[in-house]
């Protein structure tokens, strides 16, 4: 798992110092079916990046140029006013703010 973090991790660079993370950056907290919580920090500095959550499928990585990472593309940014709209509701949820879910969360 630790290989799959590191090829994550492997063109990213210290915003402080510049230097490149290594395998001791990157100390995996907890790991679960799917998701690790990590702590990213600069072995060079000692910048802390603090934890991360990353979720990993459970392809095998044999060389780390093999994994295509793609970034991809999310959805429109929050904008002012749909903090604003976020604000409104929230404030004027009632008792009855579980009507609000789904019906299978309930």
């Amino acid at each position: 798992m630790k290989k799959k973090l590191k090829a994550l991790f492997s063109n990213l660079c210290c915003s402080v110092c510049k230097s490149e993370f290594d395998d001791d950056s990157i100390e995996i907290k907890r790991q679960e079916q799917g998701l690790i919580v990590t702590h990213l920090t600069c072995r060079h500095c000692g910048k802390n990046f603090g934890i991360a959550f990353v979720g990993i499928n459970n392809i095998e990585v044999k060389n780390s140029d093999d994994l295509p990472l793609v970034v991809q593309e999310g959805p429109e940014p929050i904008n002012y006013d749909d903090v604003i709209d976020a604000h409104r509701f929230i404030r004027n949820l009632d008792e009855h703010w579980q009507d609000h879910l789904p019906k299978n969360i309930k």
